[in-house]
This record gives structure tokens, sequence and C-alpha cells, in this order.
């Protein structure tokens, strides 16, 4: 089972070990069940990405692309 420490550091190198061609807007922590995880989200779906990471669970969710908001 992962910890909440492993959850960080996985976090924290998600963009760098998927590298530029992933369309990720956002990386967060969240849990599955018990477990802590990583949450992506992305800015348009993409195949073939890892479900764990270092023993970490990854969620993915298609946000869409995010833009600032106009006043």
């Amino acid at each position: 089972m992962a910890s909440i420490e492993d959850a960080r550091r996985v976090k924290a190198r998600v963009k760098t070990t998927f590298g530029s061609e992933v369309p990720i807007v956002g990386v967060g922590l969240t849990k599955v069940g018990a477990e802590p995880a990583v949450k992506v989200n992305l800015g348009a779906p993409f195949e073939g990405l890892p479900e764990r990471l270092e023993g970490v669970s990854i969620v993915y969710e298609v946000v869409g692309p995010i833009s600032k908001r106009s006043s």
C-alpha cells in the first residue's frame, strides 16, 4: 500500500516522467479507497498512460484546456 509520502513524491515527478506530449493541465492528490493516489487532469484524452507509478495509483480525468476567465 502506498503512503502519502509516496503519493507526494510521484505527484512531483508526473510531468517530467510523462513528458511534454501528454496534455497535463493539473496534478493533485486524491484517494482510491483508503489508499493515497495521484490525480492527473488532462486537457485532452490520451491513450496508454499507466495505472500506477512507483506503486502509487494514478487517476486520470479529462477536464479540457485550462484558460484564464475574463472578468
